[in-house]
């Protein structure tokens, strides 16, 4: 079931005669060359790699530089310099900063891929046997499957609230995971021992939905021909996973909001008040704050389930875990249909790799779980078993949309327009590069020194703009 090894290689220029050896010895690794760090720090959070080669020089960069920007970005990922003439005491300062291998002298071709290839196996087989050692110390790891700094983000938040009694809200696209999350918050907590409870809030009509969370006595309403006690109560003592609680009716909000905070309820048809112990997460795939603008959740009620946020990033975001998503899935479709598990090859993890995935990590797993079907007795799964769709084109989620700007009739200030959309732009990438302006830059294809006078200039003219608001 092992793919190819994935070799990113910063070269700028045109390679030597002696790295063209090099790339010829690497016969069966996926070989990207790019002539810059920024496009490779780019592939590296976006799809992952075994194993980094820079060769110097790289106009603009040290290696020190570069090598702190590549650990920095993927620190599991084995980083090997390779420069011409090097001094010794650089070769001890690259390594104590994490540099796999320094080739500071010319060395032959092969024993140069040797030293890859060796690399990036070492770096797969600590991976395997760091994530079977996380499951064996965490066993609710095993439902949050990737290696992506998005995916770290989630399992860091759940292994610090799990053993809480905080509230938790899980957001994110459809497809992208929430339950799952849920169910690893629930297993890395005391309740464990206690199934969790769930309950999909956009499933049942308004009364119903009321008698299904507190329970019902017998006569409370039409049809209740014997009492039954709610989801609250079943999960007393454990967790209750509210699903789409965004659909949930505004009158059922306020006795919701009631519980939570004094932990207690009457049965629909009863004065008998019930105490419980219940932890909730609650998942939206909706636009929760907006929803409170628009009078349809909540204000309360949002605060105090928001009391952890986690959200689910996209699969687009994270396409560096689709191998890893394809294999635990082959895993494990073939395990319940009693069958071998199916091989698959680097092309095909790498052509999943590339695309997009607007139906998320549920859309990969139908995806696999169909290939996995009609390969018949087949035991590799090629490309052609993957007929991927073209995206369906339908209304943008609040994490995707487009900008859509409408001129009205007594016009607009284009500036101002033009200026919050570049700082809503701005602001997404240093987001996404956890506050590193470099990295940021990079995202965005400008120099650090253009990034940060745009962050000046457009933070100088929201400031100026919210000061002129307010004068009366």
């Amino acid at each position: 079931m092992c793919s190819k090894i994935r070799l990113l290689w910063v070269c700028a220029g045109t390679p030597a005669a002696e790295d063209a050896a090099v790339l010829a010895a690497l016969e069966g690794v996926d070989v990207d060359v790019f002539p810059d760090i920024g496009p490779a720090l780019s592939r590296l959070r976006s799809s992952g790699a075994d194993a980094v080669l820079v060769t110097l020089p790289i106009p603009g960069w040290t290696a020190e530089e570069a090598l702190e920007e590549m650990r920095r970005t993927s620190p599991s990922v084995p980083v090997l310099i390779r420069e011409d003439n090097g001094a010794f005491d650089r070769a001890v300062r690259l390594a104590r900063m994490g540099a796999q291998y320094y080739f500071g002298e010319p060395l032959c071709a092969a024993d140069v891929a040797r030293r890859i290839e060796a690399a990036a196996e070492e770096r797969r087989s600590a991976d395997l046997v760091s994530l079977g050692e996380a499951i064996g110390r965490e066993p609710w790891r095993r439902w949050l499957v990737g290696e992506s700094r998005a995916v770290g983000s989630v399992i860091e938040t759940i292994r610090l609230v799990g053993p809480r009694r905080s509230t938790v809200l899980i957001t994110g696209e459809t497809g992208t995971g929430k339950e799952m999350a849920a169910r690893a918050l629930h297993l890395a907590s005391p309740r464990a021992h206690l199934p969790m409870v769930t309950v999909n809030c956009s499933a049942l009509p308004e009364h119903l939905l009321e008698a299904e969370l507190f329970g019902h006595v017998k006569g409370a309403f039409t049809g209740a021909i014997q009492s039954r006690i709610g989801r609250f109560e079943q999960a007393d003592g454990s967790t209750l996973f509210l699903d789409e609680i965004g659909d949930m009716p505004l009158e059922l909000q306020a006795k919701l909001l009631r519980v939570l905070q004094e932990r207690e309820f009457q049965r629909l048809g009863s004065s008998e008040t019930v105490r419980v112990d219940v932890r909730v997460a609650a998942a939206s795939n909706n636009d929760l704050p907006e929803k409170v603008q628009r009078g349809q959740f909540r204000e309360d009620l949002y605060y105090r389930i928001n009391v952890v946020p986690i959200e689910m990033p996209p699969l687009r975001e994270r396409l560096g875990d689709v191998p890893l998503l394809v294999l635990h899935f082959i895993e494990k479709i073939c395990r319940l249909e009693n069958i071998p598990a199916k091989q698959v090859g680097g092309e095909t993890l790498e052509r999943l790799s590339s695309y997009s995935w607007p139906g998320n990590v549920r859309q990969l797993e139908n995806a696999v779980e169909m290939a996995v079907a009609l390969s018949g007795q087949r035991p590799v799964l090629y490309p052609s078993d993957f007929p991927l769709p073209s995206p369906v084109r339908g209304k943008p989620s609040r994490y995707e949309s487009a900008p859509s700007i409408t001129v009205p009739d007594h016009g607009l200030d284009f500036d101002e327009v033009v200026g919050r959309f570049e700082r809503s732009i701005l602001d997404q990438a240093m987001r996404k590069s956890g506050g590193n302006k470099k990295l940021a830059a990079d995202l965005l294809r400008l120099k650090r020194t253009t990034l940060s006078a745009k962050l000046r200039s457009t933070s100088g003219k929201l400031c100026r703009e919210e000061r002129i608001a307010a004068c009366p």
